[in-house]
């Protein structure tokens, strides 16, 4: 927990940093306004307002989102092979697809991140909030029966 808290602060601080090069020296009544009008504009698009907010500023339309674009390409192809009789193989496909391009193997991980799967890490350790036989038999006070 310490850990994360120490990362999230240097990440804070790496970006304020890099917020307060990028900007010019404003007066704190003209960034006061510019700020205002900034949240004025994000909250007039809202979640679903047409615009999504990029970290240079511009703003992309609805319609060139990544994901959306996939989403809108596995339909169309769906009733096209409901049309052609094959949509129930499409969709089972493209489930199995989606199951192995949602697993990453041991060498796309990042450095020091660990497995769900103890197995898998170095030594076999657990990761944090795993529950162990040993600590569930400390939780339920599991002794053997005095005097057998």
């Amino acid at each position: 927990s310490a850990a994360v808290e120490e990362r999230l602060a240097e990440f804070r601080a790496a970006r304020g940093s890099a917020a307060a090069s990028s900007r010019p020296a404003e007066p704190p009544g003209e960034a006061a306004a510019a700020e205002a009008a900034e949240g004025q504009r994000a909250a007039a698009a809202g979640p679903g307002g047409g615009v999504q907010a990029r970290p240079g500023g511009a703003a992309a339309p609805v319609w060139a989102r990544p994901l959306l674009l996939k989403v809108l390409l596995w339909a169309v192809l769906l009733a096209l092979f409901a049309e052609l009789e094959l949509g129930l193989p499409y969709f089972v496909l493209s489930l199995l697809y989606w199951m192995y391009a949602g697993t990453r193997g041991p060498a796309e991980r990042r450095r020091g991140e660990l497995s769900a799967y103890s197995v898998f890490n170095p030594g076999c350790a657990a990761i944090a909030g795993t529950l162990t036989a040993e600590q569930l038999e400390r939780e339920l006070h599991y002794r053997p029966a005095a005097g057998r």
